[in-house]
């Protein structure tokens, strides 16, 4: 496991407490570097979606078991917040929850000369996800090859 994944992981433990006590969703939880700052976020949604103060509630109460719990050696911004639209498909949850909907996808290497698709989600099986395209056909993808998997928003 790599150092990220195991501050994400704890992360996870410490908020999916606070996450049930509310009865909200955690979406995602991830750590990155960002120039040269490193950020600790979380996403949190709930029918109907989540508002500031939500988020508020949330962080308010996160923020001080991170700081007792103190396993994150570099400064960092916590950030609590929506997925917000275009919500990405990370967990199994998301893809049982999309099917029938458009997703939009980017593939890590080329895919038949593109690395951008776009289709209605019509299966997944924990590996694999199927969509059909705007041609019609029935498409199955690896999701370990996706760089970015994620609701279609029009705009």
């Amino acid at each position: 496991m790599s150092r990220r994944e195991d501050i994400e992981r704890k992360a996870e433990e410490l908020i999916t407490p606070i996450i049930q006590e509310n009865e909200f969703e955690l979406v995602d939880i991830e750590y990155v570097k960002e120039g040269s700052d490193f950020y600790l976020r979380a996403y949190i949604d709930k029918p109907g979606g989540i508002d500031v103060l939500d988020c508020e509630k949330v962080s308010r109460a996160f923020s001080p078991l991170l700081d007792e719990h103190d396993f994150i050696e570099d400064a960092y911004i916590l950030e609590v917040s929506s997925p917000g639209l275009g919500r990405p498909l990370k967990k199994d949850k998301d893809f049982k929850r999309n099917i029938g909907k458009d997703i939009e996808f980017k593939s890590y290497k080329s895919i038949d000369g593109k690395k951008e698709f776009f289709g209605t989600l019509t299966s997944f099986d924990g590996d694999t996800f199927t969509v059909e395209d705007e041609d019609g056909r029935s498409l199955t993808y690896n999701r370990k090859d996706m760089a970015l998997i994620r609701e279609y928003v029009e705009w």
